[in-house]
């Protein structure tokens, strides 16, 4: 008998899939006597102990039938052999969300180079060598004190306390940890507003430009997405909807991905919109932490009288990608309903870690590495500019703005096909830009670049500069081939 064993695990466990394999495609017939356990084990090369053991294990799941003195018999399993190889694509029927979901979940968009040498991806903070450390050894003092059970949905009482006193501290916002919920990121955050206030067809209204996670979530949903331009005051509350719509997203403190806050003025304007249209607004906060010219602004919600603002923060932005915690701050009349859809998602969170960071924020910590990553993205930031401009020059228009962990850099001299070629060109060199197509619903007329300093220290960004002026001047050549 010819039964190749795959190598994985036990011996006898690899026998007993062979003959399972073996009985289910019809090579071993129902009916078909299986050859005695020593005859097969020496065939084999095997042990009788683990033929034994694999025909016990298949007697128990009814695939052997024993008859005394006869020895084991393929029982009837009434299988019947599949026409044709099953296709992904034809076995499921698929939900109207998870159609939509592989429409709008792009996973490239904000990390679609690897193994480069100079990768300019935005978002990803790596300014404190020593996080590793420290979060370590909180991770190891968060375990040998908290108990194993999982959070509440509603997230650890004392990291919803420490969010509330950092957010009045840093961003002027007053909340009792009632009003935290504790989620696994903002992208989390999202999906449960999405679950709570949105069917099929609701209206939503983002920036123009927006994150694009935000729409891929919510166009997921099938929420009926529109978006409304921004300026330097931030979104431009004029133009917004007179139909009434159920959200509205904004990035007030620092608009996603150009980078001005919205003013007093449009904030204003924005909660007397949300008033009298009795709409939500989500106020994502993705990286006010890191201002480089004054100290942060206060949060709109700290404006909100009339309880209208679903507020977002995130931890994995400031401290590190992999930590899969943000918070919501959340309007009374939606806390039930957010707590109630969090613990059918997940019923429940991490207490180690949330434990762990409710340690390290108490402890001030927390407070000291915004204060000594700032200090570092702030001296990356101005290397990266610096070598803008030494090596880009005038090809290069920079968009205005003194907060955040990346640069918007248009290139008004180039056409889109340029720009393609141009991303391509740095890629085979080693280099890895990130265009600012997928922020915007319209593509706009003049392409740029969402260049993140983050994750490269002073030197290796000035290197990526040349390299990035040197591809400049290669795609300048070609122009001036074909002209």
């Amino acid at each position: 008998m010819f039964l190749q064993l795959d190598g994985e695990g036990a011996t006898y466990q690899q026998l007993t899939r062979a003959l399972k394999a073996a009985i289910l495609d019809g090579s071993l017939g129902a009916g078909t006597r299986l050859p005695p356990t020593r005859a097969l084990a020496q065939e084999l090369g095997v042990s009788r102990i683990t033929v034994l053991s694999a025909y016990d294990q298949l007697r128990a799941e009814g695939y052997l039938q024993s008859r005394v003195g006869s020895g084991s018999y393929v029982s009837e399993l009434q299988i019947t052999p599949p026409l044709r190889a099953p296709q992904a694509d034809a076995i499921v029927t698929r939900s109207r969300y998870a159609q939509r979901a592989r429409v709008h979940s792009d996973r490239t968009i904000g990390g679609r180079h690897r193994g480069l040498r100079f990768n300019l991806q935005y978002g990803e903070v790596s300014g404190n060598p020593s996080l590793n450390h420290v979060w370590g050894r909180e991770l190891a003092r968060a375990a040998a004190y908290t108990s194993l059970k999982r959070a509440t949905s509603e997230g650890l009482p004392a990291l919803r306390e420490q969010v509330c006193r950092y957010l009045a501290n840093r961003r002027g916002l007053r909340a009792s940890p009632d009003d935290v919920l504790i989620v696994n990121g903002s992208q989390q955050a999202f999906a449960l507003i999405a679950r709570v206030l949105l069917d099929e067809g609701d209206p939503v209204v983002l920036e123009e430009p927006h994150y694009f996670a935000m729409w891929q979530a919510f166009a997921a949903h099938g929420a009926s997405m529109g978006s409304v331009r921004t300026d330097s005051e931030g979104l431009v509350c004029a133009e917004l909807p007179e139909a009434s719509p159920r959200l509205v997203c904004v990035t007030p403190s620092h608009q996603f991905p150009l980078g001005p806050a919205m003013s007093l003025t449009r904030r204003l304007e924005l909660l007397r919109y949300a008033e009298k249209h009795a709409c939500w607004i989500v106020e994502d906060d993705y990286d006010s932490e890191f201002r480089y010219d004054s100290q942060p602004l206060a949060a709109l919600r700290s404006l909100d009288q009339g309880d209208r603002v679903i507020y977002v923060g995130t931890f994995s932005k400031v401290l590190f990608g992999s930590l899969r915690l943000g918070y919501m701050v959340l309007p009374a009349a939606l806390r039930k309903d957010f707590v109630d859809a969090k613990y059918l998602s997940d019923m429940g969170g991490q207490s180690i870690e949330q434990t762990a960071l409710a340690h390290f924020m108490g402890s001030g910590a927390f407070e000291r590495h915004l204060l000594n990553v700032g200090k570092t993205l702030k001296k990356r930031r101005e290397a990266l500019l610096e070598g803008l401009h030494q090596c880009a020059g005038d090809r290069v228009r920079i968009a205005d703005s003194a907060a955040g962990m990346h640069v918007v850099a248009w290139l008004p001299g180039y056409d889109h096909a340029q720009f393609d070629e141009l991303i391509q060109h740095a890629q085979d060199r080693g280099l890895g830009l990130y265009p600012i197509t997928p922020c915007y619903h319209h593509r706009p007329r003049t392409p740029g670049l969402l260049l993140g300093y983050c994750g490269l220290p002073e030197s290796e960004l000035r290197e990526a500069m040349r390299l990035f002026g040197a591809c400049l001047d290669a795609i300048d050549v070609r122009r001036l081939e074909t002209a």
